[in-house]
């Protein structure tokens, strides 16, 4: 399996250049949306079984209903794809950033797959409040608390926005760690015409407690991250704990 080089320090978190507030909001679950979300789901499980050799692990964790926030390591392109494939078709939300409403291939499938856009880098409360409407739904919602794909080939620091929707929501969190889904791995793969070997690995929910008092805000949410963080990297080979190596 390919690994990327692992710098002692990643480059700072992108801060989005574009801000468009006014396309931020929950995806409205209307009948052509959920066939559009069926037929992702077929076309992402035909990729997989044709593109990927998956091993996937711990799928009686998955709850029957939400609310739940699914958090998994980002590595590269085919976390999506796989993700998909894999999970239970249920009414999952998934959070991604403002920049790709406008690419030429992933923009028109998210938009009739209907995402909650978040900007990057700056308190998008329009996008967390999106996502707590959804929890308070009973829907799923997804994120990467690294906030971007890896540039060091494992876990990079987290932000907090998810320890932020865990504490608010009270809904459990369920990790969802993957490996070989790196766009280097997939396409040197592809490249020899071999299916990419990749694992999903799904742990068991956890909720975060709110401990102290409100003006230790902060501090619960550094704490909540951190759990998170080493949750996930609990579920991932040494290899790809990245920031979280010597924490384990």
């Amino acid at each position: 399996m390919c690994m990327l080089n692992q710098p002692s320090s990643p480059p700072p978190k992108p801060i989005t250049e574009i801000w468009r507030p006014d396309l931020v909001a929950l995806p409205r679950l209307t009948f052509r949306r959920r066939v559009f979300r069926a037929f992702m789901r077929g076309l992402s499980r035909l990729l997989t079984s044709v593109l990927l050799r998956a091993t996937i692990t711990g799928l009686e964790n998955f709850p029957e209903q939400g609310p739940a926030l699914i958090v998994f390591n980002h590595l590269g392109d085919a976390d999506t794809v796989l993700m998909l494939a894999t999970f239970p078709f249920k009414p999952i939300e998934g959070i991604g950033k403002i920049e790709l409403k406008d690419h030429w291939l992933v923009g028109p499938l998210f938009r009739a797959h209907g995402i909650i856009w978040v900007h990057r880098g700056m308190p998008d409360r329009k996008a967390l409040r999106a996502a707590l409407d959804a929890l308070a739904e009973g829907r799923m919602v997804t994120l990467a608390p690294e906030g971007r794909q890896s540039l060091i080939g494992g876990l990079e620091d987290g932000n907090e926005g998810a320890a932020f929707l865990a504490l608010r929501s009270g809904a459990p969190i369920l990790p969802v760690a993957m490996t070989g889904t790196e766009n280097q791995n997939v396409f040197s793969h592809l490249k020899r015409f071999k299916r990419a070997p990749v694992t999903l690995s799904v742990g068991e929910p956890f909720v975060l407690f709110p401990q102290g008092k409100q003006a230790e805000h902060r501090k619960m949410m550094r704490e909540g991250t951190r759990q998170i963080m080493e949750t996930l990297a609990s579920l991932l080979p040494e290899a790809y704990r990245g920031r979280y190596k010597s924490r384990q």
